[in-house]
């Protein structure tokens, strides 16, 4: 093990067993025996540090998303992705509070692939024509939805007796972004939005069009949408 993955294995774990989830640069030099302007050579501050841990747990958790099976049914692989993510904060409360409720200097990466991962799956969402929104603004709202009561759950959990109140929140937002296959909602929504959300994610880099159609049938696709997305 090279200097720098004993010194993020060391705050891992002190970061893992402290009380409030705050560590010392001190302590984690002890841990790791190394001296601190090593430590500060190699992650530039005490917030560089602690991304870089946020980013070291968070690997575990986005490898298994990465390699996670993927099903023929798009709603039920979000359905265990806002699980699986739940799951993961209530597994490692400090790290996810560096990543969603702290204010670090030095941003951790790992916020980026888990919207990029979302995103993916609401694509395929998108595709089913089960999406009522444009993918990025949907992905926006689920992660949102699902941080933000993960968070509660970690910081406030006193107010949060009832762990099923996530899945009550992952179903109510849900309800805000998809649509029902099963209810006639067309009064509820736009249908020229929703099907240019379905014909959009379809389409992707459709080798029919050139690059100049292309964007141009994506402007006229994004309009329709807009007409769909909430302004407030």
């Amino acid at each position: 093990m090279n200097t720098r993955s004993s010194i993020l294995s060391a705050a891992s774990e002190l970061l893992a067993s402290s009380p409030t989830g705050d560590i010392s640069t001190r302590a984690v030099c002890d841990a790791a025996g190394v001296t601190q302007p090593v430590l500060y050579r190699l992650f530039g501050d005490k917030d560089g540090l602690l991304a870089a841990v946020v980013d070291t747990v968070w690997e575990e958790y986005l490898a298994s998303k990465r390699s996670a099976l993927v099903s023929d049914d798009p709603l039920a692989d979000l359905r265990a992705g806002w699980d699986r993510h739940s799951a993961f904060a209530r597994a490692h409360p400090h790290p996810y509070r560096l990543l969603f409720g702290s204010a670090l200097t030095s941003r951790p990466a790992a916020a980026v692939e888990a919207m990029s991962l979302l995103r993916a799956v609401l694509e395929r969402v998108a595709a089913h024509g089960r999406l009522r929104l444009d993918p990025v603004r949907a992905a926006e709202i689920v992660m949102a939805a699902n941080s933000g009561v993960a968070l509660g759950q970690i910081v406030h959990p006193e107010l949060y007796p009832d762990p099923s109140v996530s899945v009550a929140v992952r179903e109510a937002t849900f309800r805000g972004i998809l649509i029902d296959a099963g209810v006639d909602d067309t009064a509820a929504d736009d249908p020229a939005a929703r099907a240019a959300t379905t014909l959009r994610a379809q389409l992707g880099g459709a080798a029919e069009f050139s690059a100049g159609e292309q964007a141009l049938l994506t402007e006229w696709l994004g309009r329709l949408q807009d007409r769909q997305t909430p302004t407030a």
